[in-house]
């Protein structure tokens, strides 16, 4: 299975860029929330037990020794040499401008990281700190903002306790881009009262807006969480397999050749997830949705049908408004 046949994988277009396999170390820097620490809520997201998410979400070690073991792990296993420090859990940029930097400035000192990509929230990335990832880009470091929208329909979004909205969202790209940053929209599908085909419009929509990347990701029902026990009394039904497989072809055949897919789906730690259970296999996801674009015969970009990203905020009028 080539996935790349179909697929501008963040993977095929590092090495692209590099000439060389690039993979992203998972950091867990034990910050918090908004949502969480009662800034705009207690509890947080309904499906979040961040352990489902993040794999060093138990560890305690300082940043270059969460480096410094995933590093070991990716040669191991893949044979690369190069690295972006991926500061995952929870928002990472939601602490003093100081804090920050130092942390940041460790990761970047780590022999082989090339560059960071900061897992946030939309609604917490200042002024402040987008200059400071555009000073790091400017110094040559490869950059990336992952802002973890999930849905572009403020109904869907309060549903799930998130804390902002779309506004917010549209807000932060237009400071993004202004910067001439990369960022990568984080997308959930299967989230309670949105109907599948929904995430297909949250993709048109930040795709007419000029993401630049994009990661797809199926709702895991984990234990410890709001949404576990609402499934437990019928109130969340999963996706199932094929559904998330047709999805995701949509999306990729409609999403424009030069947007890069940083995950096309995602797995969750088998002693947490409770459903759906094929997301314990990301393979076998992953092989399904190969075989979707091979029988189309349509790779990503064959039906992207945007003339142009939409400027100043826009949105494309043709799709239909989310609440």
């Amino acid at each position: 299975m080539d996935l790349t046949r179909y697929v501008n994988t963040f993977g095929y277009a590092m090495q692209q860029r590099y000439g060389e396999k690039v993979h992203k170390v998972s950091i867990n820097a034990e910050f918090t929330c908004p949502n969480r620490d009662g800034t705009k809520g207690i509890g947080g997201c309904t499906f979040c037990n961040n352990s489902s998410f993040n794999p060093n979400a138990q560890q305690t070690p300082g940043v270059c020794e969460q480096v410094a073991a995933g590093k070991k792990v990716i040669r191991k296993r893949t044979g690369a040499q190069k690295y972006l420090a991926y500061f995952q859990a929870y928002t990472n940029t939601y602490a003093e401008i100081s804090t920050l930097k130092a942390l940041y400035d460790e990761a970047l000192a780590i022999d082989k990281v090339i560059g960071l990509s900061i897992g946030t929230r939309p609604d917490c990335v200042p002024d402040k700190v987008l200059d400071l990832l555009a000073d790091y880009r400017d110094q040559g470091h490869e950059i990336w903002l992952e802002l973890g929208l999930q849905s572009t329909s403020d109904k869907v979004l309060q549903g799930v306790n998130r804390g902002h909205g779309f506004g917010e969202y549209v807000d932060a790209v237009a400071r993004v881009q202004q910067r001439e940053l990369q960022y990568c929209t984080h997308l959930i599908a299967g989230l309670p009262g949105e109907p599948v085909q929904a995430t297909a419009d949250s993709a048109r929509r930040v795709t007419s807006m000029g993401t630049t990347g994009l990661k797809l990701h199926p709702l895991h029902i984990v234990r410890g969480t709001q949404m576990a026990r609402q499934w437990k009394q019928g109130g969340v039904t999963p996706m199932t397999l094929d559904e998330y497989v047709q999805l995701v072809a949509d999306i990729v055949t409609e999403a424009p050749s030069e947007l890069i897919f940083h995950r096309l789906t995602g797995t969750a730690n088998k002693d947490l997830l409770l459903a759906p259970d094929w997301t314990e296999y990301k393979w076998k996801v992953l092989n399904g949705i190969y075989l979707e674009l091979q029988r189309r015969g349509k790779p990503q970009g064959s039906s992207f049908a945007f003339q142009a990203h939409a400027s100043n905020n826009q949105i494309i009028t043709t799709l239909p408004v989310l609440s």
